[in-house]
């Protein structure tokens, strides 16, 4: 979850309401601990030796649970990219007890304190990531980037790496990564670009103490280095979601444009931060106009993502391209086997696919019911973000009751006028009589409760 962190823990409280209301797990059954300390002892014996390639991993400095490590080499005038995935399938039997789990959890809950593995910590933080601290077992995708930033995948190797550096994007110095690292990540992002795609990812939000003592929300850094590797998962989604159609089989990501309505709806936000939109510029071309350092871009990035459809997982089906209109191409999501259930799966059909085999039935029956199981999860996942970001609101304007805000009405509906305060990165409704959207107006603050995650306004004018 990557709305809010709250590193001095003043959300203690309330989070633990949180995660009791949404049952996130606090921890593994004893039979799942059992098997996941069994199979961490697992000796790989169906991998390749690739121990003396320069692999890499690049992630927040915290993170334990890496699923990807990447080498790049040079092929004439084109790159490629060697990814390493964590291969969970290695540890992971079908039908067994840390399966039945994995599927019972869909993916990893992440909160402010803490986060719910799908997988036991002695596997997803230990024997399967790809930390440097030893060889491990993955699949390498060798996705060849053209200078263009056309993607294709070459090969899949079942194969065992060693990772020479645990890299974080606060602190990584353009020395120590790969050769080509810069140059593969320009031509992807560049691409792109020229496809029309419309990724946002805005930074983090971060509760934290202002000069009066009070908690306040404010956004962190975005670092350079985060959207740089962004670009090398999104390579590899796009060339395994192309292997998989060409074969006739896969699970992948969709997503559809945003609404004309949702877009006239960010036009009003849009001018609640006093940004200007041009009337001519699409959202697409709006929102990379956008500069994530500044507050207001970085608030309006955040209502954006929260704006869109949704994405959602589609089963392979014939004669129909699936289509994630952010990242205008097909895409699966096959980088993050650690975190999302769907991963282990798309990563075993794309093993099979690429070395001429066919794909085992235990995955494609996996794929016909991924996308409910998936949907729940990410459901799940979403309704903890909610409350999270209520919380926090609430949180941050406690004590402040009476106080008088400019607001911008961004759409009305049965629950009444959307607002979207000027000042704060803080949306609410009040009553709409009278309102249209676009409407200016003041707005008192008459209630703030962390602990029923409430904001409520009237109407000053």
């Amino acid at each position: 979850m990557k709305t809010i962190r709250d590193p001095s823990h003043a959300l203690a409280r309330e989070l633990a309401a949180i995660r009791a209301e949404f049952q996130v797990p606090q921890a593994f059954p004893p039979e799942v601990l059992a098997a996941a300390h069994a199979a961490a002892g697992r000796t790989p014996s169906d991998h390749a030796d690739w121990t003396d390639r320069a692999f890499v991993t690049l992630d927040p400095a915290s993170a334990t649970d890496l699923d990807q490590a990447f080498a790049i080499e040079t092929a004439g005038r084109d790159l490629i990219l060697h990814y390493a995935i964590a291969d969970v399938a290695w540890f992971v039997d079908e039908r067994g007890p840390i399966d039945a789990e994995a599927w019972t959890r869909g993916e990893t809950l992440y909160l402010p304190d803490g986060k719910a593995g799908l997988y036991p910590p002695v596997l997803a933080e230990g024997a399967a990531s790809l930390l440097p601290d030893g060889p491990r077992p993955a699949v390498v995708f060798s996705v060849r980037i053209a200078p263009d930033g056309a993607v294709k995948l070459d090969a899949a190797t079942r194969a065992v790496i060693r990772s020479h550096a645990k890299l974080a994007y606060a602190t990584v110095r353009p020395e120590d990564l790969p050769a080509g690292f810069t140059e593969l990540s320009a031509r992807i992002i560049a691409a792109e670009a020229e496809r029309g795609a419309a990724r946002v990812d805005p930074p983090e939000q971060e509760v934290s103490a202002g000069p009066d003592g009070k908690l306040t929300l404010s956004f962190r850094d975005r670092h350079p280095s985060e959207d740089q590797n962004a670009a090398l998962s999104l390579a590899c989604n796009i060339a395994v979601a192309d292997a998989l159609i060409a074969y006739g089989t896969g699970l992948f990501r969709v997503m559809a444009e945003p609404s004309d309505h949702a877009v006239r709806r960010l036009r009003h936000t849009a001018r609640a931060f006093g940004i200007e939109w041009p009337s001519h510029a699409t959202l697409t071309q709006f929102e990379r106009m956008l500069d994530p350092a500044d507050p207001r871009a970085a608030a309006l990035m955040l209502a954006i993502r929260r704006a869109g459809n949704g994405a959602g997982y589609q089963v392979f089906r014939p004669g129909e391209t699936p289509w994630h209109a952010a990242v205008a191409a097909p895409y699966a999501h096959a980088t993050a086997p650690l975190r999302r259930l769907a991963d282990r799966y798309v990563v075993q059909a794309t093993l099979a696919v690429a070395n001429g085999r066919p794909v085992p039935d235990h995955v494609t029956q996996a794929f016909a019911k991924l996308p409910k199981v998936m949907a729940r999860a990410d459901a799940r996942a979403g309704q903890i973000d909610r409350a999270v970001i209520d919380m926090a609101e609430a949180v941050m304007l406690a004590g402040n009751e009476g106080t008088t805000l400019g607001a911008v009405v961004t759409d009305i509906g049965e629950r009444g006028a959307a607002i979207q305060l000027c000042s704060l990165p803080v949306t609410a409704r009040v009553d709409a009589s009278g309102l249209t959207p676009g409407d200016t107006l003041d707005v008192r603050l008459t209630q703030a409760d962390p602990r029923a995650r409430r904001i409520a306004f009237e109407r000053l004018n």
